[in-house]
C-alpha cells in the first residue's frame, strides 16, 4: 500500500468516525454500531471507499491487543473476591444457561462441530461491555440492582475469556486434529509451560520496569513502555504459537493489582478507543451485505432466536436472584445483544481455521443487528413496559398502613434515599422523632432492618401523608430525586397541610424557583453546601485563617441567596417554561459579573477577634 493510498484512507477513517459516531450515540445506539456502520458503508459491499479491508484489519487488532489488557487490568484479585457471589452466581449463570441451548442448537441443529459450536455459544452469549455500561451510566444506574448484576455477568466472560483465548490455537485446523494424543499432551504441556513462565517472569520484573520508568518522570517514556509490555507480551505469546490477546489479557491480570494501574489505563486508553474503532469499522467493512441478501431469514432468523432467548434467560436468571419484576425486565432489555469480544473471538476463530469464512460472516451479520435492536428492546421496556406494568408491580405488594394509633413522628420525610437518609441520621442522632414515605419497597426493607420507622407507600398520595402523621408535623421534608415527582408532592402538601412547614431538596436553581412557584420557602440546593464547605477547604490553602474563610463563605452565600432571589423575580416575569440553553449561559454570566462587583476582601471582614 503506497503511502498515500494510506493516508487518505486513515483520513476516511476518521471522517467517518467524526461524522457516524456523534450520530449513533445522540440517537442512543452507542459508538460500537456507528463505527460498525461505518465500515459497511466504507467497505467494498457498499461505496467500497476502502478496498484493503483485509490490512485494515490487521492493523486494527492491535486495538482489541490494547482492549484486552486493559480488561485484564480490571481483574484486580481483590476486587474479584468481593464480588466473587455475584460474578459466580448470577454472572456465571446468566452467560451459560444462555450459551449451552446455543450450542446445542449450532451442533445439532446446523450439525456444526463441537469446537465451532461452543466458540458460537460463548461468543453469542457474551454481551456487549461498551453498550451495557454507556447505558447504566447514562442512566446513573451502575450502583442499582440490576447494575451490579450485569457488572457481574460482564466480569464473569472476562474470566472465562482467558482459557478460550488458549484453547482457541488447540482447536483449530491442523493442530489437535491431526494429533495423537501424545502431541495433544505436548501442546498442552507447551502452552502451560510458556503461560507460567509469563505469569512468573511478569510477576517479578514488571513492577521494577514501571517503578524505574516513573523515577525518571517522563511521561512519554511511561507511556512507550506501558505499550513495549502490551505488545512485547503478545509477541512473546505469538512466537510461542498461542494468539497475541491472550499475552495482552495476562501483562493487564498481572499489573491489575499494581499501583501504576491507573497511569497505565490513562497512558493506553486513547491509542485503545482509535484502534477499537478502526477494528469495529473493519468488522463492518468485511460484513457481507449480498450474503443478507441471500439469505435473510436464516441471518433475520438466528438473530430473532438469539434475542428472545437472551431476554427470556436473563428476566429468569434476574428473578432468581433476587431482582424484582422491573429489575429483571431491566436487565434483560439492556443485555440481549452479541459484544464486542464476539468479533474478537469468531475473527481468531476463523485465523486458526475453527470457523468457516461463511459462518463467521453470517455471525457477524447476527452480531451487528443484534447490537442495532438492542436500543430498540431498553427504550420499549422503559418507556412502554415500565409505564404499564408499573401499577400491577405495586399492586403486588400493597403500601403498608399507618396505624391511627401510632405515635405522631414530629418530622415526615418524603423519600429516603441517600439525602433522606443523611437527615434522617442527623435526626437520630438528635433524638427527635421521625418517620419516612419511600416508594421503593427493597430500600424500605433494607432500612427497617436497623430499627427505623419507614413505610413503603407513595409520598406523593394525600391519604398516606395523613395516616402517617403530616398534618401534626412540626416539618416535612421533600427529599425525594426526582425534580417532577417532588413538586407533586410539594403541591399536595400545599394545598393540603398548609401551616406544615415544607423544607424541600432542590437540585438545581431552576428547580429551586420552581418550588417557590408552589409557595415553598424553605429551599436547600443540594450543591450548595457541599460547594461551599470545599470552597472554605481552598481559601484556607491560600492563606487565609479559619475565622476569615468561614466568613467569607457565610458572605458569599448571603449574596448566592440574594441572587436567587433576584433572579426568581425575573423567572416569574419568563412564566414556569423551562428557561432555554442562551437563557442559562446569559443568566451564568450575569453571575460571574454579580460575584466580580461583590468579591471578597479579607482585609475587609470584620472579626470578633479583632
Amino acid at each position: 500500500m503506497r503511502a498515500l493510498d494510506f493516508l487518505l484512507e486513515v483520513t476516511l477513517f476518521l471522517l467517518a468516525a467524526v461524522i457516524a459516531v456523534p450520530i449513533f450515540q445522540w440517537l442512543g445506539f452507542g459508538a460500537v454500531l456507528g463505527y460498525l456502520v461505518a465500515g459497511v458503508i466504507m467497505g467494498p459491499s457498499l461505496f467500497s471507499v476502502i478496498d484493503d479491508v483485509e490490512s485494515m484489519l490487521r492493523f486494527a487488532k492491535i486495538g482489541v491487543v490494547l482492549l484486552l489488557f486493559l480488561v485484564g487490568l480490571e481483574l484486580a484479585p481483590q476486587r474479584l473476591w468481593v464480588m466473587r457471589r455475584n460474578i459466580f452466581g448470577q454472572g456465571m449463570a446468566g452467560v451459560l444457561v444462555c450459551a449451552i441451548p446455543m450450542g446445542v442448537v449450532a451442533w445439532a441443529g446446523f450439525g456444526l462441530d463441537w469446537q465451532t459450536s461452543l466458540i458460537i455459544a460463548l461468543g453469542l452469549a457474551f454481551s456487549s461491555t461498551a453498550f451495557a455500561m454507556q447505558v447504566l451510566s447514562e442512566h446513573n444506574e451502575l450502583s442499582s440492582l440490576h447494575g451490579r448484576s450485569a457488572f457481574a455477568m460482564l466480569l464473569f466472560k472476562y474470566i472465562a475469556l482467558l482459557p478460550l483465548l488458549a484453547a482457541i490455537p488447540l482447536m483449530g485446523e491442523g493442530s489437535t486434529a491431526s494429533m495423537d494424543p501424545l502431541g495433544i499432551a505436548q501442546a498442552i504441556a507447551r502452552t502451560l509451560v510458556v503461560l507460567v513462565a509469563v505469569i512468573v517472569g511478569g510477576h517479578y520484573l514488571l513492577r521494577p520496569v514501571f517503578r524505574t520508568v516513573a523515577r525518571i518522570g517522563a511521561r512519554e517514556t511511561f507511556t512507550a513502555t506501558a505499550l513495549l509490555v502490551v505488545l512485547g507480551v503478545s509477541q512473546i505469546l505469538k512466537m510461542a504459537g498461542m494468539p497475541m490477546e491472550l499475552g495482552a489479557f495476562l501483562a493487564g491480570v498481572l499489573l491489575a493489582d499494581s499501583e501504576y494501574r491507573h497511569e497505565i489505563h490513562l497512558s493506553i486508553e486513547p491509542f485503545k478507543g482509535l484502534l477499537m474503532g478502526l477494528f469495529f469499522m473493519s468488522v463492518g467493512m468485511s460484513a457481507d451485505l449480498h450474503m443478507l441478501a441471500d439469505m435473510p431469514g436464516l441471518v433475520f432468523g438466528i438473530t430473532g432466536g438469539v434475542l428472545l432467548l437472551k431476554i427470556t434467560v436473563l428476566y429468569a436468571v434476574g428473578r432468581l436472584g433476587g431482582l424484582d419484576d422491573k429489575g429483571s425486565r431491566a436487565l434483560a432489555a439492556l443485555m440481549p445483544q452479541g459484544g464486542e469480544l464476539a468479533f474478537v473471538l469468531f475473527s481468531m476463530a476463523m485465523t486458526y481455521g475453527v470457523m468457516s469464512e461463511s459462518v463467521t460472516d453470517v455471525l457477524f451479520a447476527v452480531v451487528i443487528l443484534t447490537m442495532a435492536a438492542t436500543p430498540f428492546t431498553f427504550l420499549f421496556n422503559r418507556r412502554i413496559l415500565d409505564p404499564m406494568l408499573a401499577t400491577s408491580e405495586i399492586d403486588d405488594r400493597p403500601y403498608d398502613s399507618v396505624g391511627e394509633d401510632e405515635e405522631k413522628p414530629k418530622v415526615l420525610i418524603c423519600g429516603f434515599g441517600g439525602f433522606g437518609q443523611m437527615v434522617g441520621r442527623l435526626l437520630h442522632s438528635a433524638e427527635i422523632p421521625f418517620s419516612a414515605l419511600d416508594a421503593n419497597p427493597l430500600q424500605v426493607d433494607f432500612i427497617r432492618r436497623y430499627g427505623h420507622r419507614i413505610y413503603y407507600g407513595d409520598p406523593a398520595r394525600v391519604d398516606l401523608l395523613t395516616t402517617a402523621g403530616a398534618r401534626d408535623a412540626q416539618a416535612i421534608i421533600v427529599a425525594v430525586e426526582n425534580a417532577e415527582y417532588s413538586m407533586r408532592i410539594v403541591d399536595h402538601v400545599r394545598r393540603n397541610f398548609p401551616t406544615v412547614p415544607v423544607y424541600a431538596r432542590a437540585r438545581n436553581r431552576q428547580h429551586a424557583w420552581r418550588l417557590m412557584d408552589l409557595g415553598c420557602r424553605v429551599i436547600t440546593r443540594e450543591t450548595l453546601s457541599g460547594s461551599m464547605h470545599m470552597g472554605e477547604q481552598l481559601l484556607q490553602i491560600f492563606g487565609w485563617d479559619e475565622d476569615e474563610a468561614r466568613e467569607a463563605v457565610q458572605v458569599f452565600r448571603d449574596h448566592d441567596e440574594e441572587e436567587l432571589r433576584k433572579y426568581y423575580a425575573i423567572h416569574q416575569e419568563k412564566g414556569s417554561r423551562n428557561p432555554s440553553d442562551q437563557e442559562i449561559i446569559d443568566e451564568l454570566e450575569g453571575l460571574f459579573q454579580s460575584d466580580e462587583a461583590e468579591s471578597i476582601d479579607p482585609d475587609s471582614l470584620q472579626h470578633s477577634s479583632s
